[in-house]
């Protein structure tokens, strides 16, 4: 179950003068919409965004979103002043950073996780993803904790989780270790994978409900798993930064600490059912696609059977 992800490095093809990426996220904010697939081109001229030329409307205006809660909310498990160096200084810093890099790229403008899906580029990653990613992923992990957590989740959450990975406490046992093994700096999340191979977004011919899993993966730096097409549910931030003013090196400590007295298990329930949402109406807008397709097919066997016939007659007289 457990699936280690490093990002890995693509060589450019020789020949295409296009990406095309689809882009189909759930998310809008944090909280998220269902949303429709779309699809960029983007040129492949260089290896880098351009800034256009010219004079350009500044729409590059990421916002430092706060935490749910007061800073000192969290305390005595998480700091005021960890609340204050992690979310006032570091994640205000990949806002500030983020928002000088695109302006006047071709990104500008962007949802922020169309631009972390176009800059991660398959892995070769360019410059704009980290800082959109970290961005990304701070505001998530805000969202993944609360005053009074931790716990156990119940309902669909906790049948789902029982069923996948044998029971609650084995979850956390995976959890935990990939949060631990992370080495240097990332994250660890629970993740709903749909039923989606890894062939260039292929969809499994033959769906079923078990084909939709609960994942553990740990990602390095600002990797999220948006970028492999999951729908991310909980995330630990293990970067020292995270921990470091309350835990010093005791990494596991805050690891522990974190699920049983900090997880929003009501947060990720509802990330759940939007996850969920998002794979039905995407099955049926394949299931859609597939059908237009032998229509359309079947529309042009008609057309030569047609023209067949008329040449038929033609010569017969």
């Amino acid at each position: 179950m457990f699936a280690p992800a490093v990002p890995v490095a693509t060589a450019p093809s020789a020949t295409p003068k296009f990406l095309t990426c689809a882009l189909d996220s759930p998310w809008k904010g944090i909280r998220g919409n269902l949303g429709s697939a779309r699809t960029l081109r983007w040129p492949m001229k260089e290896r880098r965004w351009t800034r256009k030329v010219g004079p350009c409307k500044v729409t590059a205006i990421f916002e430092l979103k706060p935490p749910p809660y007061p800073l000192n909310a969290l305390e005595p498990y998480m700091s005021k002043e960890t609340l204050e160096y992690h979310w006032g200084k570091h994640h205000r810093g990949y806002v500030e950073n983020l928002n000088k890099q695109i302006v006047g790229t071709e990104l500008d403008g962007l949802p922020l996780e169309d631009v972390i899906i176009v800059s991660y580029n398959k892995g070769d990653v360019l410059p704009y993803f980290n800082n959109a990613g970290q961005i990304w992923n701070h505001d998530f992990f805000w969202e993944s904790i609360k005053p009074g957590g931790g716990g156990k989740p119940s309902g669909d959450l906790l049948e789902l989780i029982e069923r996948d990975f044998g029971s609650f406490e084995k979850f956390v046992g995976e959890f935990k270790s990939a949060a631990a093994t992370q080495f240097g700096s990332g994250w660890a999340w629970l993740a709903y994978k749909a039923n989606r191979l890894d062939v260039g977004n292929a969809v499994n011919p033959n769906p079923s409900d078990e084909d939709k899993k609960l994942v553990v993966v740990k990602t390095p730096n600002a990797v999220n798993p948006l970028v492999w097409d999951y729908s991310p549910l909980l995330t630990i931030d293990v970067w020292e930064h995270a921990y470091y003013l309350d835990f010093q090196n005791r990494r596991a400590d805050y690891i522990s600490i974190f699920m049983e007295k900090l997880v929003s298990w009501e947060a990720v329930s509802s990330r759940l059912e939007i996850a969920k949402a998002r794979a039905v109406g995407r099955e049926k807008e394949e299931a859609m696609r597939k059908r237009e397709q032998e229509e359309a097919k079947a529309s042009e066997s008609e057309g030569v059977e047609m023209y067949v016939d008329k040449n038929d007659e033609s010569e017969t007289e």
